[in-house]
């Protein structure tokens, strides 16, 4: 098993007038090679979850697992452990300040104690992953467009040759077609290396169309887990918690009070495409 906690808690300031539960006893196992969404309204805890999980926060109370060993025990290397769970931060800016590209993808393998080439072979594979190209590399990271600095953060990390990639609001303030670039090479990374991925995103869309399974957050509390179809039956509840459902989902659920024979449980655009010419007699099982 790659990451667990169990009983989660971290309260911020605590034993003063100002406490307040960021997490509450929440649980959950990621095994290796699960692609995991998670969910939540601003201040449900998601971003205080995942600093958890490379050990950038400790927990109040409750136990942070990976793969079987507590990461607080005594002894326990958290240097090793974020070369093997990976944090991208939801603005690259926080992650980037060499003076180039290439110097700043080089320094997480350098501060491994690997050696000058096999860091510099590391940052052209990982530069490569993130499909950035090499007239970039000897810029600044700062002259960089926003899509452009999060391929350079994302590379920063997978240079160091994590197990673990989690990412906060990797595509926020991109524009739909870089969107959709920096998503495609998140789900090749997960299928080519088999690499746990830990997405945390505001689009429904893209949690029906890439995850495997959905943790929602709500005021600091696990509040659902399964497979996104699962979770987006219960679109009302989420609706009450500031969520909703993909938009596709309402567009059948109206279909289906119509009188349409359609499953109202589709939550992507290529579902309800295949369902609507099934019925129209065009569909691919003709």
């Amino acid at each position: 098993m790659s990451i667990k906690a169990e009983n989660l808690t971290y309260i911020y300031g605590r034993g003063t007038a100002m406490e307040q539960y960021a997490l509450k006893h929440v649980d959950f196992e990621i095994p290796d090679g699960q692609f995991v969404g998670l969910i939540g309204h601003t201040g449900s805890g998601k971003s205080t979850l995942i600093q958890h999980l490379n050990g950038l926060i400790k927990p109040s109370e409750g136990t942070v697992y990976y793969d079987g060993t507590d990461i607080h025990s005594e002894g326990y290397s958290l240097k090793e452990l974020r070369s093997k769970v990976g944090l991208v931060f939801q603005y690259p800016e926080h992650q980037l300040f060499e003076v180039d590209v290439f110097s700043d993808v080089c320094y997480g393998p350098k501060n491994l104690g690997l050696g000058r080439e096999e860091a510099k072979q590391r940052a052209r594979e990982a530069l490569k992953l993130v499909g950035l190209e090499e007239r970039y590399w000897e810029q600044s990271p700062f002259e960089l467009s926003g899509g452009q600095k999060r391929r350079v953060a994302i590379a920063g990390v997978l240079a160091m040759d994590p197990r673990v990639l989690i990412l906060d609001e990797p595509t926020a303030g991109l524009d739909p077609k870089g969107r959709d670039e920096i998503l495609e090479e998140i789900r090749q990374l997960h299928r080519q290396r088999n690499m746990t991925i830990i997405l945390v995103s505001h689009s429904m869309e893209d949690m029906a169309r890439y995850a495997d399974r959905l943790i929602v957050m709500n005021r600091g509390e696990k509040a659902f887990d399964g497979p996104p179809k699962e979770v987006f039956e219960h679109y009302r509840e989420l609706e009450a918690m500031g969520l909703a459902a993909p938009q596709v989902t309402y567009i059948m659920h109206e279909l289906k009070d119509l009188g349409v024979p359609v499953d109202d449980e589709i939550t992507t655009v290529e579902e309800a495409r295949d369902a609507i010419l099934k019925l129209l007699g065009g569909g691919k099982d003709d």
